[in-house]
């Protein structure tokens, strides 16, 4: 004889759970116009950066700029896609902010401290978004 059991979540557990999305939807969305603004700064003008000769990674400062320009235009898109809990944005906000945590550790040397928040806000943002169980 089988039983089925079925797993009900809590309404706790599901007002969790929509916060740490919420969350995660705010934070890339601030990171995101962080990163926007960043590319900006670098493409309009490449003298607000620290100019760092002798470091492993170089790069022109106009390319970065455009990196972090598409880098934080796609974050302000998912994030709205996260607002209406897609699960699509679920999966896309993960790998934009893994791919934006690659590009600020690159981009350590022109500007060391806003690199380092970005990752540490990217990186709460993957956190946020993959604690969620899958909503049925």
């Amino acid at each position: 004889m089988a039983t089925t059991t079925t797993h009900r979540r809590s309404e706790t557990a599901e007002a969790t759970a929509g916060g740490l999305t919420v969350f995660a939807a705010v934070l890339l969305f601030i990171a995101g116009v962080l990163d926007l603004f960043r590319g900006i700064m670098a493409i309009a003008n490449d003298d607000v950066f620290v100019n760092t000769p002798n470091y492993v990674f170089k790069f022109d400062l106009t390319s970065w700029g455009w990196i972090q320009l598409v880098l934080g235009v796609i974050a302000v898109s998912v994030s709205a896609g996260l607002f209406v809990r897609a699960t699509w944005a679920r999966v896309v906000g993960v790998g934009i902010a893994g791919l934006a945590i690659i590009a600020n550790f690159l981009s350590i040397p022109y500007y060391p401290v806003w690199s380092l928040t970005l990752i540490a806000m990217y990186a709460f943002v993957i956190w946020g978004l993959c604690v969620v169980r899958r909503e049925r």
